[in-house]
């Protein structure tokens, strides 16, 4: 299937500093674009994956799994460390799930920034899925859950139940690597988001290893916060977060 006007992948080649961004679930390139276009301004090299399954139609989805989706961001991430010196990784909702593997596996990680992770399933719909998965092949769509006007995320209508599933799965899995996730953190969460809970940001900063790490509450975005009211704090903060950590390191490989 042709890949929807919007959601195409991005690649910026920049400076020796990379960053791949990571997009969500059922979501397209077209949700962190600016975001990935905002950092590639800044001199970075920048790569945005779609994910396998996204981007079409919603019956691509269904017949793809949590394992596509990691490869595809291992393998972006694995190009952007032979080209760069540093690596940083950012993502929304279940990009940040995403990232969160490659850091807890990719000690070569220099730092996370995650908008809106999502970590658990909510328990009613989890419990639903293995009977809904007999009897149906999708449910509603979770796309533009944005409080700004006139402003719409290129997702689908319609959820696989078979991919949603396997994102349970991926949860499962990711939880359980926290503790091995030790790179510097920048959390960004929406106080009021009606797709992931804001209880999730907080099982993130409560298991992971890392020392460095910092929580900020966005107060006026829901879910897909990079294209809300809030995104451009988000692409700043970014952005300071990651030049203070290559300052960091510039300053300790000097030393």
């Amino acid at each position: 299937m042709p890949i929807l006007p919007g959601a195409e992948p991005l690649f910026r080649d920049g400076g020796s500093v990379g960053v791949l961004v990571c997009h969500g679930f059922t979501g397209s390139p077209q949700s962190v674009r600016p975001w990935a276009e905002h950092l590639a301004e800044q001199g970075l090299t920048v790569s945005l994956p779609l994910l396998p399954g996204h981007g079409t139609r919603w019956e691509d989805l269904a017949v793809t799994c949590w394992e596509d989706w990691y490869a595809t961001v291992e393998r972006a991430l694995l190009t952007l460390m032979d080209r760069c010196t540093q690596v940083f990784v950012v993502g929304l909702s279940m990009g940040g799930t995403l990232a969160l593997r490659l850091a807890a596996r990719h000690r070569g990680v220099a730092g996370l920034v995650l908008v809106n992770p999502a970590m658990t399933f909510p328990r009613v719909q989890g419990a639903l899925l293995p009977a809904a998965g007999l009897l149906l092949r999708s449910a509603p769509g979770i796309a533009s859950d944005i409080a700004r006007e006139g402003v719409e995320e290129l997702g689908y209508e319609r959820t696989p139940v078979r991919a949603a599933r396997s994102l349970r799965q991926l949860f499962r899995v990711v939880r359980s690597e926290l503790p091995r996730v030790v790179q510097p953190l920048l959390v960004l969460h929406s106080r009021t988001d009606h797709v992931v809970p804001p209880s999730d940001s907080e099982v993130v900063l409560s298991e992971v290893s890392s020392t460095d790490v910092t929580e900020t509450v966005l107060e006026h975005s829901l879910h897909v916060a990079t294209l809300d009211h809030d995104a451009e704090r988000i692409f700043a903060d970014s952005h300071s977060f990651i030049d203070r950590l290559t300052a960091r390191k510039a300053a300790s490989d000097g030393a």
